[in-house]
């Protein structure tokens, strides 16, 4: 099986994790853990780092110190990996879901701030307010869907313009850029995530990363328990067990000493594809604006052609997958408030697949995938 996007794991990974076994620092505590928040938080351009155990409790622990309340609404994209409105329920609040650019896949700012001149006024303690419910809108959370990003300098105006938090879902972002900037360093935090299918991997972790030291500090308290006694086991609040261990850390060093390989490798598949495909009719790539570069963590494009392709790839065992299910047609989400005009989520959803663009993918692998696809489009 040619892997959609499988970890590469080609560095000093086993001499990290061999140390941790050798000495016994396997859990939380070690000096891994320390050092890949700080090569993470570097990376992004941050001050702080606080390593987690995945991307999602990143996000719910940004979420909780943005001061999002149970019955609060947080906005986001309806386009995107299911943690991320997770998250927003984790909190007790529910999400606003906002329908996406058909061309960036990226949350539609028309639409959203149509919606929060429309729908919602200032409250008496100069709280946004959903009119029609009375619920307190407090915060964005904007994905960087598959490593792009959208106009992030209006996104903020929007968010100061009507007083709400900014907390990035950056989670398959790291190495990607808004005009020079990094992913994540925009809002109050940014989250990463290092499950084994992103740029990087820890097998599971994520990061949280802020400029705010008081935020970093009140985030590391809560994902170790909120234990504030260093030897009696005194908690001064309901904390989480979100820690990142030491050895999983120590594969993390590795991983982002070849993170700059990765991102170049990760681009020359995405400009293979580009080129391999141009010619074909009804296909569309996702749009990148002048002031990205992206990471171009997992190559998808939108096709008509989508379901069969899907069926001839993976029989062929060069796996490849659609893109999520959009928020709103799932259950849990289906009444929450869906911010659109013509249901774009759901036309990518239909049209989009990914295909196999792990970092260590090899050319031969390369040429069968492009091959397959443009034999099934000839058909």
């Amino acid at each position: 099986m040619v892997l959609l996007s499988g970890p590469n794991v080609a560095g000093n990974e086993w001499k990290y994790v061999k140390d941790c076994l050798d000495t016994g620092w396997v859990s939380s505590v070690g000096s891994y853990v320390t050092q890949f928040e700080n090569m993470v938080a570097e990376y992004a351009g941050c001050k702080y780092g606080v390593a987690t155990s995945n991307g999602t409790s990143a996000l719910h622990i940004a979420l909780m110190l943005a001061g999002v309340e149970r019955g609060d609404l947080v906005i986001t994209p309806n386009v995107t990996f299911i943690a991320t409105v997770n998250s927003i329920r984790y909190t007790g609040a529910d999400p606003v879901l906002v329908d996406v650019n058909p061309g960036s896949w990226q949350m539609d700012l028309d639409l959203l701030e149509e919606w929060l001149s429309n729908e919602t006024t200032l409250n008496a303690k100069g709280e946004r307010v959903h009119t029609a419910s009375n619920r307190v809108v407090r915060a964005i959370l904007p994905v960087h869907v598959l490593g792009n990003m959208g106009d992030v300098d209006r996104l903020l105006q929007i968010a100061e313009k009507y007083n709400l938090a900014v907390v990035e879902d950056s989670t398959e972002a790291l190495g990607s850029y808004y005009k020079g900037k990094h992913a994540g360093s925009f809002g109050l935090m940014g989250c990463f995530s290092f499950n084994g299918n992103k740029i990087i991997t820890t097998g599971g972790g994520g990061v949280i990363v802020t400029n705010n030291e008081e935020l970093a500090k009140k985030a590391k308290h809560l994902t170790t328990q909120a234990k504030s006694d260093p030897f009696e086991y005194i908690h001064d609040e309901v904390g989480y067990n979100y820690r990142l261990v030491n050895v999983l850390a120590a594969m993390g060093v590795a991983q982002m000493e070849l993170l700059p390989s990765f991102v170049q490798r990760k681009k020359e598949i995405d400009a293979f594809y580009r080129k391999s495909f141009s010619g074909l009719a009804d296909f569309s790539f996702q749009e990148v604006s002048a002031d990205v570069d992206p990471n171009c963590w997992l190559f998808t494009f939108r096709t008509k052609h989508q379901k069969e392709l899907l069926r001839v790839l993976n029989e062929r065992k060069l796996q490849s997958r659609p893109f999520w299910v959009p928020m709103n047609q799932l259950r849990m989400f289906e009444k929450d408030i869906y911010v659109t005009k013509a249901d774009l989520s759901n036309e990518i959803y239909q049209e989009c697949l990914s295909i196999p663009c792990s970092t260590n993918i090899t050319e031969e692998e390369l040429n069968r995938v492009a091959e397959t696809v443009k034999e099934v489009v000839g058909h």
